[in-house]
This record gives C-alpha cells, sequence and structure tokens, in this order.
C-alpha cells in the first residue's frame, strides 16, 4: 500500500496527479460531446430551415461563392476517414454503379416528369414550375449523399463517392439530354466550370483526406474530433443559405404546393431507389448497406445546379422556386433519413470500426 505520509509522498504530488486526472476527464469529456455533434444533424438543419425563413439576413452573407468549398469541406471530412483500397474495392462492383446510374438518371427524371405534370395539369400550376420539377430531376447527384451514406454506412462512402462522381461528371451531356426531353428547351452546360467544380468539390478534397490520413495519421487523429461540429455548421449554412437568398420564390403564393410536391418528389425517389437495389442485391450480404446508399444517389439530386440553371437560363423566375425549395428539403429530408436508417438497421463490425474512428453516432 502507498504511503500518504509526507516524507515518502509529498501532498504537492498527490494534488498534481489528481489534478491531471481532472483535467484528463474534462478533456475527455469535452472530445466526447465534439465527436458526438453530428447526432444533432437533423435538429440543426431543421432549425437553420426555419430561421432562413423567419430571418433571412442570418444566411444571407453566405452567397453562392461559398457552396463549393463547403461541400469539399464535408467531402474532406469523408477522405481523411478513408483510404484508396477503399475506392478500389468500390470500383470493382460496376454493377452497383450501373444501377446507381440507372436510378439516378432513368428512374428520377421519370419521377421528376410525372410530378412536373401533375402540378401543370392537376394542380393548375404555371408551366414554369412543373418545368422547374423536371430540371430538379434532371441534374446530377448531389455530394451531400456522400456525406449522409458516411453517417450511416462508413464503408459504403467510396462507392457513394464513386456514383456520384460519374453522374456529375457525366451531366454536362445527360442534363441538357433531359432537360430537352422533358421541359422542351435545351440547357446549355458550362463543361469547364462543371469539370472545375468536380475538382473542388470532390476530387480535391477527398485527395487531400486520404494523402493526409496516409502520410500523417497522427494529424488526422487529432483533428478528428472537431470535423463533426464543424461538419454541422457547414451543412446548416449549405441549407439556409438557398433559402434564405431566394426567400421572395420560396414564399411565393404557390410554394406550399411546390413544397407537398417536392416532399412527393424526394420520398418517391428514395423509395424507388431502395426497393430497386432490394430487388437487385437482394442476395447480397450487405444488401441493407447497399439499398440505402443507392436510395440517397436517387433520391438526392444538385439542387443547387439547378438554381443556378434556372436563373441562368429560364426568363421566369418561377423556375427557380423548385431548386430553392429542393434544397433545404432534400437537405432535411436525407439528413433525418439517415439519422434514423443507422437507428434502424444494424450495421456490421466494419462498420461500427469505421464509425468509431469518426465517432458518429
Amino acid at each position: 500500500m502507498i504511503s500518504f505520509d509526507s516524507d515518502h509522498f509529498p501532498v504537492s504530488l498527490l494534488f498534481a496527479y489528481l489534478f491531471q486526472d481532472l483535467e484528463q476527464s474534462k478533456f475527455d469529456d469535452v472530445l466526447k460531446i465534439l465527436k458526438r455533434a453530428n447526432s444533432f444533424i437533423p435538429h440543426i438543419v431543421l432549425a437553420s430551415t426555419v430561421l432562413a425563413l423567419v430571418y433571412p439576413r442570418s444566411f444571407t452573407w453566405f452567397t453562392t461563392r461559398y457552396y463549393a468549398p463547403a461541400l469539399g469541406f464535408l467531402m474532406f471530412a469523408v477522405g481523411v476517414n478513408s483510404s484508396p483500397k477503399d475506392f478500389m474495392q468500390a470500383i470493382r462492383r460496376p454493377e452497383v454503379i450501373a444501377v446507381g446510374y440507372f436510378g439516378q438518371f432513368i428512374i428520377k427524371p421519370i419521377l421528376g416528369y410525372i410530378v412536373g405534370v401533375i402540378a401543370v395539369s392537376l394542380l393548375n400550376l404555371p408551366n414554369s414550375l412543373g418545368a422547374g420539377i423536371m430540371l430538379v430531376s434532371c441534374v446530377s447527384g448531389a455530394q451531400l449523399s456522400n456525406y449522409a451514406t458516411f453517417l450511416t454506412d462508413p464503408h459504403m462512402a467510396p462507392l457513394s463517392i464513386v456514383m456520384t462522381s460519374l453522374s456529375t461528371a457525366t451531366a454536362v451531356f445527360v442534363t441538357p439530354t433531359l432537360s430537352l426531353l422533358l421541359i422542351g428547351k435545351k440547357l446549355p452546360v458550362d463543361v469547364i466550370g462543371m469539370m472545375s467544380s468536380i475538382m473542388q468539390i470532390v476530387v480535391a478534397p477527398i485527395a487531400a483526406g486520404l494523402l493526409l490520413n496516409r502520410f500523417l495519421p497522427s494529424f488526422c487523429a487529432a483533428i478528428q474530433p472537431f470535423l463533426p461540429p464543424l461538419s454541422v455548421l457547414v451543412t446548416a449554412l449549405c441549407v439556409g443559405s438557398p433559402l434564405a437568398i431566394n426567400i421572395n420564390a420560396v414564399i411565393s403564393p404557390f410554394g406550399v404546393a411546390v413544397l407537398l410536391l417536392i416532399f412527393g418528389f424526394h420520398a418517391s425517389a428514395f423509395i424507388a431507389g431502395y426497393g430497386l437495389s432490394g430487388l437487385v442485391f437482394n442476395k447480397d450480404d450487405d444488401v441493407k448497406a447497399l439499398q440505402r446508399t443507392i436510395s440517397y444517389e436517387t433520391g438526392m439530386q444538385s439542387s443547387l445546379l439547378a438554381l443556378a440553371l434556372a436563373n441562368r437560363f429560364f426568363q421566369d423566375p418561377l423556375v427557380g422556386v423548385p431548386p430553392a425549395i429542393s434544397v433545404s428539403k432534400k437537405s432535411l429530408f436525407h439528413e433525418s433519413s439517415a439519422k434514423k436508417s443507422r437507428n434502424c438497421f444494424p450495421t456490421n463490425s466494419y462498420v461500427e470500426n469505421s464509425t468509431s474512428n469518426y465517432n458518429i453516432s
């Protein structure tokens, strides 16, 4: 037994040990809070949506110039927790990539066309609103789907990134074609700008994260606790900003009807992607993870791109209303679905280990 006699164990040394343990305990508590920040994403997204509608000036400073860096940061967070081996394994599953692409550019545009026709023919909404809904369905996948996949199935994140990158790269040809077929107006797309966007939002951040994880693992371990709260903040800004900037269009007389239609469109796309992948990969061991991943790819679109196209190539401002509403609706619906999917479906040991590295609960 250790004697606490001052001759053998100085009281000052005892207090030093106790103080060190207390400080370490407080530090560990702070780290736990930081690491669990992602569990509040659905609530933060809802709060940012309400705040943007009630007090738009709180988000208008976050202009479109910040969108690419913000989404790039989310991709960097994914890259830090991935490895080149993960991407090699993703490329080796072409059948999954093909199903995801089919859902993105076949099923989703069909659903968008149906919802657009309902808006114009049954609800007697202006043709421009129907065109806006169809335009949302014609654009490529959203990078936020990669991050949401990482929240629920970390080992599927590289596969999600490959599918989103493919749809984004080919959108320069597919989006104008689909827009011509569904809307009847050809949309010119800046090929160089699109490729630059891919580099900024997907390739460069992921590569930076992978390189840091490979050559500076200690640095990655040091910054990992701070990535979840920063990611929550960035997500909130990406949701609130488009709403605030386009507040006049969102609160227009057609806003509620379009809100319901956009909700129906996203919900049907999520369900269609989930059901399709379940039928195709029903014998796979990781079928649930595949269903969630492809559902996210099918249900999420680059609404910011649709909004930019609407503002640039259509004279009627009402065309931009569906994309503006889709930005927030998609993010809220998707992040909530990611949270619920993670709670409802058990994950395998690999996922648990991967999640513990990023500490998302």
